[in-house]
């Protein structure tokens, strides 16, 4: 009798560790290794397998460190291997930490691009670019009139020809954004990228809750296959620490839908719901505190004395000569 309730308690066990496992499939479907960043991070020597590095970045035990809290630097990492797969789900553990607590930036991005390894003004990377950037901003001072608070997450699709404009936080070119307070916390932080039957959904997990939550979907969004994935960094006038944790991509299931035998290669990216970059228009100048006020009228009421005194000196200098003259 109680071999039988072993041998059914086993049993019990090795079904709950094939439901897990299923379950753990049906969501994650399966990591493709060579586009993912895990630890440890080292292979022979500084190397890590499948990754290259640019700038400022260093690899420690436990992190991938794009900037340091310094000014004017710029980090990056670049997958070495182009992804071919069309359905596809990119998690990113990330940290974005600083001394700043008002000012601080400028932020980094995720990318899928045509061109890896190019250093750039875009958060360490190129200018039109060839495929999506998710740009994660958190540059505190406002580059110009927005509706949204910072930090700040959004998506920009370029097909070569678009300038992310640094001077207005992209938002002339971007597809979808959202809010969201990545900064500074005691946990990591996660984002999620999926791009699956040409809809883009960028999530996040930032309460360590293990719960995504939505940020923004985009719909008819076209991406060839045979971009890199990358992330890189920069810090201006304003720094913080960004550092990679992990960087794990999950090949999808195709659709029923989905033709298998579709050459994607060559589409060029782009999104339906992509509004053409609006004209650039000046920001108004932002009116002055108290004490600049106050500073600028004692200056303009200085300048006003000192000229009615060197004015009222040369009347007095005039009217003697006169007078000497006289006699």
């Amino acid at each position: 009798m109680y071999c039988k309730m072993l041998n059914w308690a086993n049993l019990l066990v090795f079904l709950q560790f094939i439901n897990y496992i299923s379950a753990e499939w049906n969501t994650r479907d399966y990591v493709r290794r060579e586009h993912s960043l895990t630890k440890p991070y080292q292979g022979s020597g500084m190397s890590v397998p499948y990754w290259d590095f640019l700038g400022s970045t260093i690899v420690t035990s436990n992190y991938v460190r794009l900037t340091p809290d310094l000014q004017s630097k710029s980090g990056a990492i670049w997958n070495t291997v182009p992804c071919y797969t069309r359905n596809w789900e990119l998690q990113v553990q990330f940290k974005v930490h600083g001394h700043g607590k008002d000012l601080f930036g400028d932020g980094f991005a995720i990318w899928y691009v045509r061109d890896r390894m190019q250093p750039g003004e875009v958060f360490g990377s190129k200018d039109f670019f060839h495929g999506l950037a998710i740009v994660l901003d958190t540059y505190s001072n406002h580059n110009g009139a927005h509706n949204h608070q910072h930090p700040y997450i959004s998506a920009m699709i370029s097909n070569g020809s678009l300038h992310y404009d640094h001077d207005r936080d992209g938002t002339h070119t971007q597809v979808a954004g959202c809010e969201a307070k990545f900064r500074n916390y005691n946990h990591d932080t996660h984002l999620s990228i999926i791009y699956k039957d040409d809809t883009l959904v960028v999530s996040t997990d930032l309460d360590g809750k293990n719960a995504w939550k939505e940020c923004f979907k985009v719909e008819n969004v076209l991406l060839p296959t045979g971009y890199y994935f990358g992330a890189s960094a920069t810090t201006g006038d304003l720094s913080d620490i960004h550092d990679i944790i992990s960087m794990r991509m999950y090949e999808l299931d195709l659709l029923e839908s989905q033709n298998k035998d579709e050459d994607r290669s060559q589409i060029v990216p782009s999104a339906a719901s992509f509004e053409a970059p609006r004209e650039r228009t000046e920001d108004s100048k932002p009116a002055m505190s108290g004490v600049k006020t106050f500073l600028w009228m004692m200056c303009v009421a200085i300048v006003i004395i000192v000229l009615v005194v060197l004015g009222i000196m040369w009347y007095q200098k005039r009217q003697e000569t006169s007078r000497k003259r006289l006699y």
